[in-house]
């Protein structure tokens, strides 16, 4: 059993010693464990520090490619390198190493394919009242969308199986972390939380400007990912929203036309019949769009066993 911890890092050559220096080497029920540093086109010594402080592998992009490229870039590394477990953390010592053993724990029970670590944003003190809002609404709109029971939607400390892995197809090119978990949820694989530990706020984040572009960034991200995988459903509320609206303002008419002033609101049938005929085309569009989502999950699966029939060769080979 191989465990390799991911680390993704833009510019963390200060914090990446703390973060490395923190992750357990020996794990109960792991016959190793690998650290893993995505370098994201760091303008510092990230690489470096990396390889002075013993980090076993190192993935660079020239270029800043942003989280979500990053994630997976490490985890396509990670699953070349034959880890059965993958853990993915921050670079900037936001959380505490010393719970890696307790977040795979369920995972080698057999109980869980993903694992999320829940920080109890509720009491980390240097969150403000905002954030800490928005963090639980966020988390209960996932929830409410994936059927996930996931407190915490946006940590990032989180293990996963190599089914997992292999199972998840991120679009996002901001953040992995909404998407995967509904990605997760809709593809049946089991997943946990448990409360996880932080460490002292070393540096402001730097994966938005404000909170304003994190908001707008997150929800075209979920509702992306939803109506992928729930299109027939998102067309037809949407579709059948409008028709009803439609009809409200049909029958407005008929009531004005039998009670004999119907010829001075015209505008509402027209602006009716607008809107039925509207709802009906997402309606269709919705049967179209689900259709497309079936052909994508044949398309997964298929690309599921293609990418676990080369990795399984690759060792193979390796192994000779």
């Amino acid at each position: 059993m191989k465990l390799i911890v991911q680390i993704p890092c833009l510019n963390e050559e200060k914090t990446l010693p703390l973060t490395v220096k923190d992750i357990p080497r020996n794990i109960d029920g792991v016959e190793r464990v690998e650290i893993l540093v995505i370098d994201d086109g760091s303008t510092d010594r990230t690489s470096e520090v990396a390889r002075e402080i013993g980090v076993d592998h190192i993935v660079r992009f020239e270029r800043n490619q942003g989280l979500a490229r990053a994630f997976v870039a490490g985890v396509d590394a990670c699953l070349r390198l034959g880890a059965d477990i993958i853990v993915n953390t921050d670079g900037d010592n936001q959380y505490n190493g010393q719970d890696i053993p307790k977040l795979i724990q369920p995972i080698l029970d057999g109980r869980a394919d993903m694992v999320i670590g829940d920080r109890r944003t509720d009491t980390i003190e240097h969150f403000s009242f905002a954030k800490k809002k928005l963090q639980k609404l966020g988390s209960w709109v996932v929830r409410l969308l994936s059927g996930a029971e996931v407190p915490d939607a946006t940590s990032s400390f989180r293990a996963m199986t190599r089914k997992a892995v292999l199972t998840l197809n991120i679009i996002s090119d901001f953040s992995y972390t909404l998407e995967a978990i509904i990605q997760a949820s809709k593809k049946k694989l089991a997943i946990t939380t448990i409360p996880i530990r932080t460490n002292v706020k070393l540096r402001e984040p730097r994966l938005y400007s404000s909170t304003f572009v994190f908001i707008k960034r997150s929800a075209s991200t979920i509702i992306r990912t939803y109506a992928t995988y729930e299109s027939l459903k998102v067309f037809f509320v949407i579709g059948g929203a409008i028709v009803v609206v439609g009809i409200i303002l049909g029958l407005r008419f008929l009531y004005f036309f039998v009670t004999g002033s119907g010829i001075g609101h015209v505008q509402s049938v027209i602006l009716a019949s607008m809107l039925i005929l509207l709802g009906f085309f997402l309606g269709m569009i919705g049967l179209l769009a689900d259709l497309i989502s079936a052909n994508r999950r044949l398309i997964e699966d298929i690309s599921f066993r293609v990418r676990n029939l080369e990795l399984t060769l690759e060792k193979e080979e390796t192994s000779k």
